[in-house]
């Protein structure tokens, strides 16, 4: 049982600088994140001003307006993915089709918040845990100094694993947001379109 033991306490002691180095890459990845969604919060606040008004009073003759108030650029998924309805001929089929490629990339957008907000936690507490087993051994041995680098690691796996979860949960949340209204929006330009083919 004691060798048992100590495999098993070995094997746990070998994945706290595996943990550590997969924190901090993603502690990385959340300031990408933060950086991208900034740009794509104010992408969408000045497309949101230009598209929504024309979006709600849209009638089969104002697509054409519409698609011309578009920016020049594809900008974000949902401009590219409402030229590209625009521009097709009036076709129930190629609308449905059009929608669900834009679920399907909006998920995949939201799939780098998802990760984040549940791996976050998931390896800080890793971090907390293995590191807390040296500290408690440290303590009951008299190694104050041991004990007080083992708990700068078991707080700082805690906080980043957090930080990186926050970030996460909060982009995820107002990504899901977004693209609902979106896809909402897509959705009704197509009905639109389907109203011209029938006349």
């Amino acid at each position: 049982m004691e060798t048992i033991s100590k495999v098993l306490f070995w094997v746990a002691n070998s994945l706290l600088i595996p943990d550590i180095i997969i924190l901090l890459i993603l502690f990385g990845r959340s300031l990408l994140l933060t950086g991208s969604f900034y740009n794509q919060f104010i992408t969408k606040q000045k497309n949101d001003k230009l598209l929504d008004k024309s979006i709600k009073e849209l009638s089969p003759e104002k697509t054409e307006a519409l698609k011309n108030s578009l920016p020049n650029k594809d900008n974000s998924l949902y401009v590219k993915h409402l030229r590209d309805l625009l521009s097709h001929q009036p076709d129930v089929a190629y609308s449905d089709f059009l929608i669900s490629s834009f679920e399907g990339e909006a998920e995949k957008d939201i799939s780098v918040s998802k990760m984040l907000a549940k791996l976050g936690p998931v390896l800080g507490l890793i971090g907390t845990l293995i590191a807390m087993s040296p500290a408690l051994v440290g303590l009951s041995s008299g190694d104050i100094s041991g004990m007080a680098y083992n708990m700068q690691v078991v707080f700082a796996t805690t906080v980043v694993g957090l930080v990186v979860s926050a970030v996460g949960l909060v982009t995820l949340q107002f990504k899901q947001r977004w693209y609902a209204k979106e896809t909402n929006n897509l959705d009704y330009v197509a009905q639109v379109l389907s109203k011209d083919l029938q006349k």
